[in-house]
């Protein structure tokens, strides 16, 4: 399979090539204006269904342009394609992007989001509206999780890599941008007030859902927007037929949205976004102490943006936010290790991370000596309150360590359209951090470049080149947990002087695109991007002091090996987190797409490698590598698509933690769309009941899987 993917990749750099293996497309492509010039107005997205790589997208430069035209390893979701596949984790909605992975339990509803071999702690900025999620619970599995239902988006927005330099402290790895549904979503521009009503089933533990919006716009004064969603899930069976205990959750959320527009140019914008998930498990390794979760995650948004087209001077932006979240959780049934501790049925424990921030910044654009400026100006800040409160045990207390961390950081960028061929962008940024818990702090600052160079020698293909800084804050978790493991028991040491980790790297690509390739009316996109990521003081966990025998009893404690030897045979070493010297990332992806109106076809590959520079170890978060293929076709006017989407995962990850090695998973897809008001979707996944269990991951995955939805519209004009 490692053959087929490079080979793959290497053959994708000639155009005939990419015709064949063209990144989940699904929808058609509509006329979108070329990318503007520096100076020029920003582009506004055409009505109707887009090709992905032609939605517009700020994530990378926080300057609107179409995704083909960004100068960066950048990819879009739209809802469209969300609904086409009937996702009902953020693991489906980014299954086809490439050099994205996520990480998931089956016994948690919660996420985390790996990028070119990197998660964890931070070194992906996940955003929801803008604000920052930045829960963390640690323990077998992701260091770093959030809450999200895909009903609840209306778009993905992704920057692979440290380049968005815009975008906030720590995105080492890269970014993902969640925009929450809203007015634009279920009216049209002519269209007044109205309601979407979504009902959804599914086998194999899929469940039901029922997604009620309703909007309405008050003449040019307002606008406002709101949502209910409930999804109740059950547990479902592997590919063998092995039923997932506890991987079933039942969601209950809200979402308030309101724009004020007290004149022209000007945006007063709120929202509020609420979350409940209600779920039991007992770990991420299954093994441990069962308990009750009831989890809240909300995040409420306050904004104002002001853009006129006759001021290009003026496009600017600000906005704070609060995101909280909260598990609590009860034990149902101890294990014997917290029960040798006294803990009972009942006694609570309790995750908390609260998050304030804010976001301002300001775009200029202007022309001296004949160059083209984007000038964008900003500062951005937030404060991290991590509690953990704890009458089970203690465990969770000294995994999970309460603290506080304040990050700072301020920006220059600008984008130089040099000639019409010829392009630039350059930035830096400052960051600075503080860190305080448990009678210990520490801090730092420093200064991150980036520059970049587009130049297009032929129209439709354009080269590119980027050499980009990162820098990431160690996490409270990383610098003050400080504990004893349940069993095998070993000790877990604090850092205090743990020091940021700081990425250099080196980018190049090319975006190419065509229409009326082969046939009038047809369209052709693609991105190709190779990468070499090196990372200083990367933060690991190491094995430090000298080997020791604990008990291999649960329970029993560490002081019982003096009298009873013969009870105690394992062999382990504390652990610390600590800076290693280097780490080294590299590796190519390819995003691509054909659409010849009456269907499409489309690739996202992926090849990443990554080791620590001075043991020589493979870094254990890089995925295995990845290809998927899309393919569809129109019927009945445009109004039946059906397809089918191929995901093939190599063999070069085979460990005790991923017992599956290479494996391919086929899903098949119908929409209907009998008018603008009523359609129907169908998705079955993993078709062929395959088991297997992806990278990372603590359960087996779903086998044969079946959903439906169903939507309903009404609006007035």
């Amino acid at each position: 399979m490692i053959t087929f993917l490079r080979e793959g990749l290497r053959a994708s750099t000639s155009p005939l090539a990419l015709l064949v293996l063209a990144p989940l497309a699904g929808t058609p492509l509509a006329s979108v204006a070329q990318a503007q010039s520096a100076s020029s107005e920003p582009v506004v997205q055409s009505e109707g269904d887009t090709l992905m790589l032609d939605t517009i997208t700020v994530t990378s430069g926080k300057t609107e342009d179409r995704v083909i035209n960004d100068l960066a390893g950048s990819s879009v979701v739209t809802r469209r394609q969300i609904d086409l596949l009937q996702s009902s984790r953020v693991s489906d909605v980014l299954q086809g992007v490439p050099g994205v992975a996520v990480q998931e339990t089956g016994t948690d509803p919660g996420q985390a989001v790996n990028i070119r071999g990197l998660q964890d702690f931070g070194r992906v900025n996940v955003l929801v509206d803008g604000a920052r999620q930045d829960y963390q619970v640690s323990g077998h599995g992701a260091n770093g999780t959030f809450y999200l239902d895909p009903e609840l988006i209306g778009q993905v927005d992704l920057v692979r890599g440290p380049v968005s330099t815009v975008y906030g402290s720590g995105a080492i790895g890269g970014v993902v941008s969640f925009r929450t549904r809203n007015i634009d979503d279920i009216l049209n521009p002519d269209e007044t007030y109205g309601a979407v009503q979504k009902l959804g089933i599914g086998t194999n533990g899929a469940g039901v859902l029922t997604n009620s919006m309703v909007g309405a716009r008050i003449g040019t004064a307002a606008d406002v927007f709101g949502q209910f969603l409930y999804r109740n899930t059950n547990n479902y069976r592997d590919g063998d037929d092995n039923k997932i205990l506890d991987s079933d959750s039942e969601l209950t959320a809200g979402l308030f949205k309101f724009n004020l527009y007290p004149a022209d140019g000007h945006t007063v914008s709120a929202s509020a976004l609420l979350q409940n998930y209600d779920f039991t498990n007992n770990g991420d390794t299954g093994r441990g102490t069962r308990f009750k979760n009831d989890v809240t995650a909300n995040t409420y948004t306050l904004g104002y943006r002001f853009s006129r087209p006759d001021i290009q001077w003026f496009d600017l932006s600000v906005k704070g936010y609060y995101t909280t979240t909260e598990d609590r959780k009860r034990v149902i049934t101890p294990s014997s290790t917290y029960g040798s501790l006294g803990v009972r049925p009942g006694a609570p424990l309790t995750y908390s991370m609260e998050t304030a921030g804010f976001d301002i910044h300001n775009t200029a654009r202007f022309d001296t000596f004949g160059l083209g400026h984007a000038l964008t100006l900003g500062i951005d800040g937030a404060q991290d309150q991590g509690e953990t409160s704890d009458r089970a045990g203690g465990y969770g207390a000294a995994f999970t360590p309460s603290g506080e961390r304040r990050l700072f950081g301020g920006f220059i960028q600008d984008e130089v359209r040099i000639t019409p061929w010829l392009r630039t962008i350059g930035a830096l940024r400052f960051d600075s951090y503080e860190l305080n818990g448990g009678g210990v702090s520490s801090d730092g600052s420093r200064v991150s470049p980036k520059i970049t160079v587009g130049v297009e020698p032929f129209k439709g293909i354009e080269f590119y080149g980027t050499y980009a800084e990162g820098y990431r804050a160690p996490s409270i978790t990383e610098t003050l947990i400080q504990g004893v493991h349940p069993f095998p028991i070993f000790n877990i040491l604090p850092n205090p002087t743990l020091r940021p980790e700081v990425a250099h790297n080196l980018e190049g690509g090319v975006n190419i695109q065509y229409d009326d390739l082969l046939k009038t009316g047809d369209s052709f996109r693609a991105k190709v991007a190779v990468f070499h990521n090196e990372i200083d003081d990367f933060i690991d966990t190491v094995a430090v002091g000298p080997v020791y025998n604990v008990p291999f009893i649960p329970g029993m404690p560490a002081s019982a090996c003096v009298f009873a030897p013969h009870l105690c045979q394992i062999g382990v070493q504390d652990q610390q987190y600590q800076n290693i010297a280097q780490a080294r990332l590299q590796g190519a992806e390819l995003e691509a797409a054909y659409d010849w109106g009456g269907g499409f076809v489309s690739l996202a590959g992926t090849i990443i490698s990554g080791r620590n520079e001075i043991t020589g170890d493979p870094l254990n978060s890089v995925v295995p590598n990845r290809i998927s293929t899309t393919l569809g076709f129109r019927f009945l006017e445009d109004k039946l698509t059906i397809g089918t989407r191929l995901t093939f995962v190599d063999d070069t990850k085979p460990t005790v933690t991923n017992p599956t090695k290479g494996y391919g998973l086929v899903d098949l897809f119908a929409s209907y769309r009998y008018d603008e008001n009523i359609s129907g979707d169908i998705s079955i996944q993993n078709l062929f009941d395959r088991q297997y269990t992806q990278y990372l991951n603590s359960n087996a995955s779903p086998g044969l899987t079946a959903k439906f939805g169903l939507t309903v519209k009404f609006a007035s004009r």
